[in-house]
C-alpha cells in the first residue's frame, strides 16, 4: 500500500539500506548502545500498534486480521521494512498494516465509525504503553529508587524505560498525521461531509505524495518533533505530580 502510485519499493529499500549504513558507521559508542536498546522499544511498539487495529476489528465483527494471523503480538508478523528502519534511526515510523473488510463490520454500528476506531486504536495502544512506561520509569528511579539504580542493569532499564516513552509517543503522533497511509487519515476523514470524503478518494495517489515529499525533506520531523517533546514533557510532568501524592 505505501509503496503504491509508480513508488518502486525497491529504490525506496535500498536508498534506506545505504543511509542506515552511513548512519551506523559514524555512530560512537554510546549511540550503538542506544540503537540496541531502541530495537526492542521499536519490536514491542510496532507489534503493540498493529495488534491493537487487528484485534479492534476483530472487536467490531472483522476477523479478517485474524485470518490472516494478525492477531498476535509476534513483531515478525507486523514489521515493516521501511517503517522499521524509520522507527529505528527517527523515532517515527509505522508496522505492515493490517487488512480489513469494512463490509463485516458489525450491523449495529457505522461503517464509518468502525474504520475510525479500528485506525484510532494503534495509536491510543502507543499513549497507554507511553504512560505505563512512564508510571514505571517514575515509580522506580524517582521515587522508589531501588537499590540497582546505580547498577549497569539498572541504567540499562532506565535508558530502555526513556527510549521506549519516546518511541511510543512518537509512533502515535506521527500515525496521527492526517495524510495517507497514515492511521490519521482514515481516523479524521471519517469525521468530514461525504462530498470531501469523495474528493480525499480522488485524490489519494496526490496526497500520498505530498506526505513522501513533506517526510524525504524532513519537514513531517519538525511538525512532529515538537509534538513529541511536548507530550513528553507533559505526561512526565503530570505522572511525577501524581506519583508525588502517594509517597
Amino acid at each position: 500500500m505505501l509503496f503504491g502510485y509508480g513508488v518502486d519499493k525497491r529504490v525506496i529499500y535500498a536508498l534506506l539500506i545505504v543511509l542506515a549504513v552511513i548512519s551506523l558507521a559514524s555512530m560512537e559508542a554510546s549511540e550503538w548502545l542506544t540503537l540496541l536498546l531502541t530495537l526492542p522499544a521499536v519490536l514491542i511498539a510496532v507489534s503493540f500498534h498493529e495488534f491493537a487495529h487487528a484485534n479492534a476489528a476483530d472487536k467490531l465483527g472483522d476477523t479478517t486480521p485474524r485470518n490472516q494471523g494478525r492477531l498476535t503480538l509476534n513483531p515478525l508478523v507486523h514489521l515493516d521494512f521501511f517503517g522499521t528502519i524509520l522507527m529505528i534511526f527517527a523515532h517515527i515510523g509505522w508496522g505492515k498494516p493490517v487488512q480489513i473488510n469494512p463490509n463485516n463490520f458489525n450491523s449495529n454500528k457505522s461503517r464509518s465509525f468502525c474504520e475510525s476506531m479500528v485506525a484510532l486504536a494503534g495509536p491510543l495502544m502507543n499513549f497507554f504503553i507511553a504512560i505505563v512506561s512512564c508510571i514505571a520509569y517514575v515509580v522506580l528511579f524517582e521515587a522508589i529508587k531501588p537499590g540497582f539504580i546505580n547498577t549497569d542493569a539498572g541504567l540499562l532499564l532506565e535508558a530502555f524505560l526513556i527510549l521506549l516513552i519516546y518511541v511510543d509517543i512518537g509512533l502515535g503522533v506521527f500515525n496521527l498525521i492526517p495524510l495517507p497511509p497514515l492511521d490519521g487519515e482514515k481516523i479524521f476523514r471519517n469525521l468530514l461531509p461525504y462530498k470531501i470524503q469523495q474528493w480525499l478518494d480522488r485524490n489519494y495517489a496526490t496526497l500520498y505524495m505530498i506526505f513522501m515529499i513533506l517526510w524525504f525533506f524532513g519537514f513531517l520531523e519538525i511538525i512532529v518533533a515538537p509534538v513529541i517533546a511536548f507530550l513528553s514533557n507533559g505526561l512526565f510532568t503530570v505522572v511525577e505530580w501524581i506519583v508525588q501524592l502517594f509517597i
